[in-house]
């Protein structure tokens, strides 16, 4: 009861905050303000430059985010992002998923797989003139010319070929960024705790609080002797970073200011009502009934075989995580009718609108408009999409595309065709061997056809090889019986075949990617038309809106893209729906009260002994309350003594706004020193990524302490404890 009167103390008081933003680098200091209220001490200009501490030690996967932490290359990110390398590495013999692994030398540090990169931003640049100058206003050519243009940057920023440039939209179209990355390939692991601790709860506590995970991982980047980047190699030496966290292994405190850097990936905030009701009755449940199906064929199946179960530990995880935030997203537009409060804001913008710029009105009837064909694909296409699913089709479809997208010049290609995607290319054809089983793959695949067979929009290519729905299964095995594909030697030959060599082949897959090429190719044009008549349309509206915001006084940040963002907030817990306070913090002896001995709550055995011994030694935090009670005192003159905590913190909230991509992302104090991992979000703030609500909104991280307190106690990491300087 006392810690939920704090809480509703503080948002009384008048001084709370609406933490939304996911910040380009560059606008920081126009919210100066907000992150001094804050208690952000780092200066917003010095956050703005990557060049400076820290932003200058974040880094990305290409899917997560992870930051250095030591001058020797050392990385800290979640261990669910560092998951499919810790699978492409575990067998029946040495199973690191489920016991952990722990390089004490440098030599056992384990290769994270020819895949695996990391990316370090060093440059955003402004190039919106140069991409949407005179475009003229036929569709097709509108986007073809956006694309183009966008790949003639890259082909310029990209003269070294140890970096890789990327030009993102933001705001819908209306402005574009270059961002230029230093590219890592030699990247090892180095520690990972098991997964029974990095996932405790598994799917269960998944988007749930309180949580009890060590979802961290340290990896390690290489480079050659003369600091270059460079593949994987016994002579590689470790990469010195331009900068690296400082961790305060004394962490935070319930009201503490914290800021988070990182790379999170897709939100629609500034999407239509119309798409959000949509996404609510049409694409989420059609999604959710797929990975569900998907989900319980992999258990099923990993259950009777122990290979299977470690060779689709990645994919299951990552469907399961997709699977309860779209669960999420639909009980959440319920639960606090998400889609009346955005049709609100959305009315009293119209209302702005025609008062304020009433020519640009037609713009939203003309976005509606296009919104009706878009989705209309969405629902013509799904099936079909999915009917293509099998690993081995999908590859021949992606070979049979580079064959001929090579009679092109290179920069005329497709993005994904061009050279500078050939490295990556044939590393994923051979990476399929770590993912793929025909067993299962087969099954997969039989449920998207059964699924499309069912539905009206049917593609004669594909019909005429499943005519009859008894024989199916027949079919399908037939191919898998018949193809060479499931041989990566086999898959990396056709990277040089000519169009005619894929034509003339009697291989069932390549067949079957050749007989659909062209549906593919004419779907891929439809999109694109649609894709340039909304890139008038979108932009238009988006300037409207942040017209609108600023009118406000509201914040207008683009919805994330992939790209570097900050945000920031504080230390908080919040009033969950069903009424139960939910604190800031969580405690070990919380691990031991879940732990049953079952998966998911199969804590291991040393973890367990360790949080049963009598002392935790310098670990131990007296109270996590201190600054938030002096800060109550100050506001109502009070003599009220911090509350005891007396334990290690394992798991924490804060206020910040994240999504998928934040994975990983350190979570730094009001110093700019590292006190935790962002890995998770709470269930009712799922919704988020259509509608930030500052007093639900909180994204869970791993503590600082709990990471440090597992490497001395459980794993005793001591010489990757003095690589910390934590010691």
């Amino acid at each position: 009861m006392r810690k939920a009167l704090i809480a509703v103390l503080i948002c009384s008081s008048g001084v709370t905050f609406a933490d939304e933003g996911q910040w380009q680098p560059y606008q920081l200091p126009s919210i100066a303000d907000k992150l001094s209220a804050r208690g952000i001490e780092i200066p917003a200009k010095q956050l703005a430059d990557l060049t400076q501490y820290p932003m200058n030690a974040v880094v990305s996967l290409g899917y997560c985010t992870a930051s250095f932490v030591s001058p020797k290359g050392l990385v800290v990110t979640n261990h669910h992002c560092a998951y499919g390398a810790i699978q492409h590495n575990s067998t029946k013999e040495h199973n690191y998923l489920a016991d952990g692994f722990l390089a004490r030398s440098a030599d056992k540090e384990l290769s994270a797989g020819a895949n695996e990169r990391l990316y370090i931003t060093e440059k955003v640049t402004n190039v919106t003139d140069q991409v949407r100058k005179d475009l003229g206003n036929d569709p097709l050519t509108r986007y073809e010319t956006i694309a183009q243009r966008s790949k003639d940057i890259v082909k310029a920023c990209e003269a070294d070929d140890n970096y890789r440039c990327s030009v993102r939209s933001f705001h819908n179209g209306l402005e574009y960024y270059l961002t230029k990355q230093l590219v890592i390939r030699d990247v090892r692991i180095v520690y990972a705790p098991p997964a029974s601790a990095a996932a405790f709860g598994g799917d269960i506590d998944n988007y749930e609080y309180p949580r009890h995970s060590a979802d961290f991982t340290f990896l390690r980047a290489y480079v050659g002797k003369d600091g270059k980047p460079a593949t994987y190699n016994k002579e590689n030496v470790p990469y010195t970073p331009k900068g690296y966290v400082k961790i305060d292994p004394q962490g935070v405190n319930a009201g503490d200011g914290v800021f988070v850097a990182g790379y999170p990936g897709r939100t629609s905030r500034y999407r239509l009502t119309s798409e959000m009701k949509f996404a609510d009755d049409v694409m989420y449940p059609a999604m959710a009934k797929r990975y569900q199906q998907r989900i319980d064929t992999i258990e099923a199946m990993g259950t009777e075989d122990k290979a299977i179960k470690i060779q689709y530990a990645s994919t299951l995880a990552s469907t399961a995580n997709r699977m309860k935030k779209l669960n999420g997203l639909l009980d959440g537009f319920r639960a606090t009718d998400i889609i009346g409060i955005k049709q609100k804001k959305e009315d009293s913008f119209n209302a702005w609108l025609n008062k304020n710029e009433p020519a640009k009105t037609a713009t939203v009837s003309e976005l509606e408009t296009l919104l009706k064909q878009q989705q209309a694909s969405f629902e013509k296409s799904f099936y079909f999409d999915n009917a293509q699913s099998s690993t081995l089709l999908a590859a021949a479809k992606r070979l049979y595309r580079l064959a001929n997208e090579k009679q092109k010049p290179d920069s005329k290609r497709e993005v994904g065709y061009q050279e500078r995607d050939m490295k990556l290319f044939a590393a994923r054809l051979k990476r399929i061997d770590t993912r793929f089983n025909p067993k299962v793959d087969k099954v997969l695949w039989k449920q998207d056809i059964d699924a499309y067979l069912t539905q009206n929009n049917r593609v004669a290519a594909l019909d005429a090889r499943f005519h009859n729905p008894k024989l199916v299964a027949d079919t399908i095995s037939a191919m898998y019986h018949h193809s060479k594909l499931a041989n990566h030697t086999e898959r990396l030959k056709w990277m040089n075949a000519s169009v005619a060599d894929f034509k003339a082949s009697s291989d069932p897959f390549i067949k079957l990617a050749v007989a659909l090429y062209d549906t593919n190719i004419a779907n891929e044009k439809a999109d694109k038309i649609l894709a340039g008549k909304l890139s008038v349309a979108r932009p238009d509206y988006m300037a409207a809106i942040i017209a609108n915001n600023k009118s406000l006084n509201l914040p207008v940040y683009p919805d994330a893209n992939g790209t570097l963002r900050v945000t920031y907030g504080m230390v908080d817990g919040y009033q969950a729906q069903d009424g139960m306070y939910k604190q800031p913090f969580t405690r070990l002896e919380g691990i031991v009260a879940k732990n049953t001995g079952i998966e998911p709550f199969d804590a291991p055995k040393k973890l367990i002994d360790a949080i049963k011994q009598p002392s935790q030694g310098s670990h131990i935090v007296k109270s996590v309350y201190p600054d938030t009670r002096g800060y109550l005192c100050r506001l109502f003159s009070c003599e009220a003594k911090p509350e005891v905590f007396n334990g290690v913190p394992v798991n924490f909230l804060s206020s910040v706004d994240t999504t998928g991509g934040n994975s990983g992302s350190p979570v730094f104090n009001g110093k700019g020193e590292l006190v935790g991992l962002n890995f998770d979000s709470t269930y009712e703030a799922i919704t988020k990524d259509w509608y930030f609500n500052p007093t639900i909104t909180r994204a869970v991280h791993v503590d600082i302490r709990y990471i440090l307190w597992m490497m001395d106690n459980v794993d005793h990491a001591d010489e990757l404890m003095k690589e910390l300087n934590v010691q």
